[in-house]
């Protein structure tokens, strides 16, 4: 057992014990874990053809942690300088000179956005100014579920609220979108009254079709702009305008033109609007995860670009985001949602999020598996020392081969402290592992791994945090995937105050990799027995900022939330989500369609939250200065309970459905000036 404190041979927990972990992989380990961590890539071309030659070969041998103990007294090893990662650098409150920290690529108040070899952590970890450094948190490739009968153009009056003269549809306000699939910019839905795309720029963060924007943070990719898709769409040869201004991504049914399509499409809700998308590189093919990046970094990226463009056109800004995480306290703590937080201090700016899609607990109907996505959080209490708690936490494992590298997370109050062991599903004993102390990478009896984490005083929110790896053994032949079935995990108290914990299981996508040998390689999530799972906050992290505003989504035709839908509230008691809309069985743009079929439908809180960001981006049209809080605060206000509720915060609605015609009165009183009732009774 090695003491934190030791690690890098600093004496302060500088680097995230999860990025700790990835440094001690080698290259090989990392590429393929690269392939489920949107944080790393892999910058060496040969490395990645011999993955791809042992993968075309059936000789997937790469352990996800290689090393089985940990460097002698926190010595590290040496790293190798062919993987990239993505990270958060927090530094000291205060810090006001300009030298840049090691891969400086943008800064934000304390915090920096940075880009650097897994070689050059020891020089982060010993600069002085250095709070900590953590890892950028994989973005989940958003699950939205279609419906496939045909569908008809919608009405044009299902998301059109107030009269043109009240915000001109949203013309003065830009529309951000921040998405996955592509943007099909020239689908019928986006185009203005001369047939011309109302999409003013595309930054594909995979490209390589045109430069990438101009700014040193926007170094990469490929922005598509309107001159651009104007040129293509006035084609004489009958090529649809997206093969001539092609994007990395262009899936039929888009995600993104889906999503456009609700919240600022010409029979969306912001009609008038200029549009413009950013393109997240999270892609379904391995080669493209391991060469990239679709991380949390990559988000505050998007951002920063979309609110610079705003800047440039002088115009009041709503940002959607219909993708998510899952990692960190859920109590916007995490660095990307205090980026955000940041930047909502600026008024004329909006951010509106998907509250997920893991709400469900139990099958509704046989083959029924979305339950596995809802089962994430666990909570309970400790009341006295010297008492345990267990924790059931079903891995699937290699009864189909699991790559996965399953995590899970407990966060407590810093006045208490636990220890924490681990019993396999074989019966091996693991631990206990005490306060400020952790086991990294050792080798279990049926040779996969185990790291486990117990550190005091987490740097960003000042909680006690015990993180816990599960990790295959790909350098095995036949493959070892992580045992199936109940891995125990039992929590005793050492010294108790308060005794309360939350634990979230970081989600995977349940998706085929490729094949390993006669075997097929697969990625499930884990999940919480129902003896162990608590079924409320399982809110995106993302959903947890605090100027954010967090969409659940209504089934209007039933007139109830929709069962898939995430739950709040946040780890720190706030209520998430804020509001409610309709996100089951939307109509909207089908994008790059090959079948002549225009429209389709689409469930899941990606659909819900456009919509909110719609109505959103009305109210500034009305009042450009106003503040993100004031926007979350109006629509918290005038929500509309559902029958058989009251007007308090509800878990799985937040405060009730947005009433959009509410909403832009509300407005419209704040736009007048106030009444002097100085003299009033005189």
């Amino acid at each position: 057992m090695s003491k934190v404190k030791d690690f890098f041979g600093v004496r302060r927990p500088v680097i995230q014990p999860k990025l700790q972990m990835i440094a001690n992989g080698d290259s090989d380990v990392n590429a393929v874990r690269s392939e489920l961590c949107g944080s790393i890539k892999v910058s060496n071309a040969k490395l990645l053809r011999s993955i791809e030659r042992r993968r075309r070969e059936g000789d997937i041998a790469v352990d996800g942690n290689q090393v089985s103990r940990p460097p002698p007294r926190g010595k590290l090893k040496m790293i190798p300088g062919d993987i990239i990662a993505n990270v958060f650098v927090q530094l000291k409150s205060g810090i006001t000179n300009n030298k840049s920290v090691t891969g400086q690529r943008s800064r934000i108040g304390d915090l920096v956005r940075a880009q650097v070899r897994l070689s050059q952590l020891p020089d982060l970890a010993k600069n002085r100014d250095v709070v900590y450094v953590e890892l950028g948190e994989t973005l989940k490739m958003p699950r939205a579920i279609p419906t496939y009968a045909m569908e008809n153009e919608p009405s044009p009056d299902v998301r059109r609220f107030g009269t043109k003269s009240l915000h001109r549809y949203g013309e003065d306000v830009l529309i951000g979108l921040i998405d996955v699939e592509g943007f099909d910019f020239s689908h019928p839905d986006f185009l203005d009254e001369n047939h011309e795309t109302r999409f003013m720029a595309i930054w594909d963060q995979a490209g390589t079709a045109r430069p990438p924007p101009k700014g040193p943070s926007f170094d990469y990719g490929s922005e598509i702009t309107r001159a651009h898709m104007l040129a293509a769409m006035k084609n004489k040869i009958g090529i649809p305008a997206y093969d001539i201004e092609p994007q990395s991504q262009m899936v039929e049914g888009s995600h993104g033109t889906h999503v456009a399509s609700i919240v600022a499409g010409n029979l969306g809700i912001c009609r008038k609007s200029p549009i413009a998308g950013v393109l997240i590189s999270l892609s379904d093919k391995d080669l493209d995860r391991r060469s990239s990046f679709y991380d949390s970094t990559r988000l505050a990226d998007a951002i920063d670009y979309l609110v610079a463009l705003a800047k440039k056109e002088q115009k009041p800004l709503s940002i959607n985001i219909s993708l998510g995480t899952n990692g960190h306290a859920h109590d916007g703590s995490s660095s990307i949602a205090r980026w955000i937080d940041t930047i909502l201090s600026t008024p004329g700016i909006a951010v509106t999020v998907a509250a997920g899609n893991a709400g469900q607990e139990a099958p509704e109907k046989p083959g029924d598996i979305g339950w596995m996505s809802g089962r994430v959080h666990t909570s309970g209490d400790l009341p006295a020392a010297g008492l345990t708690t267990d924790i059931e936490w079903t891995v699937m494992g290699n009864r189909i081969v699991d790559i996965s590298e399953n995590e899970l997370e407990l966060w407590l109050n810093p006045q208490d402290r636990f220890s924490v062991s681990v019993r396999t599903p074989s019966g091996e004993e693991i631990g206990p592992v005490e306060p400020h102390q952790f086991i990294e990478n050792r080798r279990l009896k049926d040779r996969s791994f185990i790291s486990i984490y117990n550190e005091l005083y987490h740097p960003a929110n000042g909680l006690n945090y015990i993180g816990i790896y599960l990790s295959p053994n790909l350098r095995a032949k036949p493959v070892i995937g992580v045992p199936a079935g109940i891995w125990t995990v039992r929590l005793r108290g050492l010294e108790i105050r308060d005794g309360h914990y939350d634990g979230w299981i970081e989600r995977d996508d349940p998706r085929r990799i490729d094949r390993s040998g006669k075997q097929e390689a697969w990625v499930f999530p884990s999940f919480f027995s129902p003896r162990s799972m608590v079924d409320s906050s399982t809110v995106s992290s993302l959903g947890c900022g605090h100027n954010i505003i967090t969409v659940s989504n209504l089934d209007l035709l039933r007139n109830r939330i929709n069962i898939t839908s995430s739950q709040g509230p946040t780890r720190d008691g706030r209520p998430k989500p804020d509001v409610a809309a309709p996100g089951t069985g939307i109509v909207a743009a089908k994008g790059f369609s090959n079948d002549g079929q225009l429209w389709m439908s689409l469930t899941g809180t990606s659909m819900a939250s456009p919509y909110v960001a719609g109505i959103a981006g009305l109210m500034l049209a009305i009042k450009k200065d106003l503040s993100a809080a004031q926007i979350d605060g109006i629509m918290r206000s005038t929500a509309r309970p559902l029958p058989g509720t009251s007007f308090s915060w509800k878990n799985d609605m937040g405060y009730g459905v947005i009433d959009p015609e509410a909403c832009l009165k509300a407005v419209l009183r704040i736009k007048s000036s106030p009444k002097d009732c100085t003299k009033r009774g005189r």
